[in-house]
């Protein structure tokens, strides 16, 4: 019997760290229950992939300006050969597989500005390929949500429709898919992915659990984490995009300069490279010693920055997740229907605040109000946590199941 072959495809090694969060967690799954499986990369950014998770990756696009807007003849042009050519390139990699997966992430929803023609596409190419050349796609763990642009959606429906496997990271996401037109009688839906990631090792947090407690904090006394993201709307909010990324940043700079004023250090996190510009925002204006930025790389480096914060302020879906996972309470900031789900799955529905209408006097009464019942709020996600734990080895041996059941190949 010769090696399975498995591909991963996704926008990965991009700067986001959500992203590669979720693929980190379908390594770790491969690694565990399938060593002899041989694994390689479609993605955005293959030489980081590389270098940290040690797999062979190729490029997702032929065309490297393909998230660059496109102005000129010649850029135009490279754009339209780029579909042409990436039709090529896409069949003839999935061709060499077995089984391509496509590790979470919200691939079937555009809550952020998304043009059709970008990674819609290409995820209408893979699963497309897939179904001619007979090589099962698995779409596991994915978000999904309504879409109201017609390209893309219709792209992102045939999408789930010609993949072999389907199964989501929240109920909402199954329900947006079925009412798309998808076929969802057999799709499943269990935690996020991340949630099976290993939790970074904490003394406090041990020693903690050992006494069978809920978790403690373990940073400074009052340490607030904000995460903070470069917000401007979604696919439907185009117009007005400026408009709400300068409320969400107003309400945001109020809120941290308000921690400041009580005397709370607060740490700045970010989830993909383009926060940057926000976290700079934030420091000229409160300009205070308090405020400071962590320089996180990976989901397991939020994880440990959340876990030394008493509490937890963030927008992006896996700022959440790093927070809820290392049983840290958690006020959302929530831009889309996935967040308010991902909070109320982990018994913190009430603490959820609009990221379009940011409110800062009161995000900091509910801010209050969370710390006021810290104590039950961790018990809460510990025991939340452990239920997530066991959803996700079931489905990852729905996996094994399904997918590798008939993948091995007899050497020629």
């Amino acid at each position: 019997m010769t090696p399975v072959r498995v591909g991963v495809f996704g926008l990965l090694g991009s700067g986001n760290l959500g992203n590669d969060g979720s693929l980190e967690a379908v390594l770790g799954y491969l690694r565990a229950e399938h060593p002899e499986a041989v694994v390689d990369a479609l993605c955005g950014g293959p030489e980081t992939v590389t270098a940290r998770y040690g797999i062979p990756a190729t490029r997702l696009h032929w065309y490297r300006g393909e998230y660059r807007t496109a102005s000129r003849a010649g850029a135009v042009a490279g754009k339209g050969l780029g579909k042409l050519v990436d039709v090529v390139r896409t069949a003839a990699w999935v061709r060499r597989h077995d089984v391509v997966i496509v590790p979470g992430m919200g691939v079937l929803e555009a809550t952020l500005p998304l043009r059709p023609w970008g990674f819609p596409y290409s995820l209408f190419l893979l699963c497309a390929t897939g179904r001619l050349l007979g090589t099962p796609v698995a779409l596991v763990g994915v978000g999904a949500a309504a879409i109201r642009d017609r390209p893309t959606r219709a792209l992102v429906r045939w999408s789930a429709r010609l993949a072999a496997y389907r199964s989501y990271r929240d109920v909402q996401s199954r329900d947006a898919m079925r009412a798309m037109g998808v076929d969802t009688t057999r799709d499943e839906v269990h935690p996020d992915l991340a949630f099976s990631l290993p939790t970074p090792p904490s003394p406090e947090l041990s020693a903690s659990l050992e006494q069978g407690g809920a978790p403690a904090p373990a940073g400074p006394p009052g340490l607030v984490c904000v995460g903070v993201m470069a917000f401007h709307g979604g696919n439907d909010d185009r117009a007005r995009a400026e408009e709400i990324h300068r409320r969400y940043l107003d309400g945001t700079i109020r809120f941290v300069r308000a921690l400041v004023e009580d005397g709370r250090p607060v740490r700045l996190l970010t989830g993909d490279g383009v926060d940057a510009t926000v976290v700079a925002a934030i420091l000229g204006a409160v300009d205070s010693p308090l405020v400071t930025a962590a320089e996180a790389s990976s989901l397991a480096g939020l994880m440990k920055e959340t876990a030394a914060a008493d509490s937890v302020v963030a927008i992006r879906y896996h700022n959440l997740i790093c927070a809820l996972k290392t049983g840290t309470p958690v006020l959302a900031l929530s831009y889309a229907a996935k967040s308010d789900a991902l909070m109320a799955q982990m018994g913190l529905a009430e603490y959820c605040h609009p990221a379009r209408e940011v409110d800062a006097d009161r995000l900091l009464e509910q801010f209050r109000e969370l710390e006021k019942h810290s104590a039950e709020l961790r018990q809460t996600l510990a025991e939340r946590n452990r239920a997530a734990a066991r959803q996700l080895n079931v489905h990852f041996a729905a996996l094994t199941a399904t997918l590798f059941r008939t993948t091995s190949r007899k050497a020629p």
